[in-house]
């Protein structure tokens, strides 16, 4: 079901906890206890083609040791709002986009810019699995296995200036492929963006796969990024065009709702949405009842990320 948001009404109210808690959650459980194939073809899902294996090698320093979610928890529970708003929407109808060919456009403050096949992009980069947390701003997370490259590796490739002091990520925005975008939800195209020291940390990534396989339609393909110690939301996904700026870069959620959503974006348990607190989170797969744990500060990864935000206010930069 494709939802419109009324005249009047904030971007950020379509994602209230207590959605989340009731409903979604539920369905949630249903999907991780089996049901997703039967939920699936009851809306008559569009089936993307297989995904093609990759190879790639196994990270022990970026990896944590907690179990991963299931192959069906992670791709049949998202946020691509390019797809509809509700959770299972982009499975049901992500088979529509096209991954290849696919290019992306390199520009701004950088030596080398224009626009690269994918294949261009991808083919000096060796390929590593990480399992991460992926914490979610509606207070649920899940642990996925992504397979990619470290971010940095490839923006080093396109000799940014030393104007450079962020970096945009765009992400598709086509109307034939993706249903989500005749909603008024979001400022289209969705746009993200990091401080380019956040970029060039090594835990950040570009992920192409997961579960050894391409990455599904509804998680981002062919290309999304991820900084694991911030939102899910600061990662954009079906990226199309990366823009190195002096200044800071406008993005999706700030723009819509920026006394909810700041640019920052860390996993913060001190800094509370305005609706709810993200003191602790629900780890999705664990059941309906299982008991909530605490929220880790920079999502687990304080350790090596903290030192990028001393001396910053992290109550003002949210």
């Amino acid at each position: 079901m494709l939802i419109r948001r009324p005249s009047g009404v904030r971007p950020s109210q379509i994602t209230s906890e207590t959605l989340y808690l009731n409903r979604r959650t539920v369905l949630a459980e249903l999907l991780a206890g089996g049901a997703c194939a039967a939920v699936r073809a009851a809306h008559g899902a569009e089936q993307a083609p297989p995904a093609a294996t990759l190879q790639y090698t196994r990270s022990t320093r970026y990896s944590i040791a907690d179990a991963p979610n299931t192959y069906e928890e992670i791709t049949n529970y998202n946020n691509f709002y390019e797809f509809g708003t509700d959770k299972t929407d982009p499975a049901r109808h992500a088979g529509s986009l096209r991954t290849r060919p696919w290019s992306v456009t390199i520009g701004g403050e950088a030596e080398k810019t224009g626009s690269f096949d994918l294949e261009d992009i991808l083919k000096p980069h060796a390929l590593e699995e990480r399992i991460y947390r992926l914490r979610c701003v509606e207070a649920w997370s899940m642990v996925i296995p992504w397979i990619g490259f470290p971010l940095g590796d490839l923006l080093k490739r396109f000799n940014p200036t030393s104007k450079a002091k962020f970096v945009e990520f765009t992400s598709l925005a086509d109307p034939k492929q993706m249903p989500g975008l005749r909603s008024d939800v979001l400022p289209w195209p969705y746009m993200e963006g990091l401080r380019i020291d956040e970029a060039m940390h090594p835990l950040a990534f570009m992920v192409v796969g997961l579960y050894g396989r391409e990455l599904p339609n509804q998680d981002g393909a062919p290309l999304r990024s991820m900084a694991p110690w911030k939102y899910g939301f600061k990662n954009g996904k079906s990226i199309v065009r990366i823009r190195f700026t002096e200044g800071q870069p406008r993005t999706s959620w700030n723009t819509a709702s920026p006394s909810e959503y700041g640019f920052y974006a860390n996993v913060n348990p001190a800094v509370d949405h305005p609706r709810w607190s993200q003191a602790t989170e629900r780890r999705l797969g664990g059941g309906f009842f299982a008991s909530r744990q605490k929220t880790l500060m920079f999502n687990g990864y304080a350790d090596e990320v903290a030192g990028l935000y001393q001396g910053m206010n992290l109550h003002r930069y949210y």
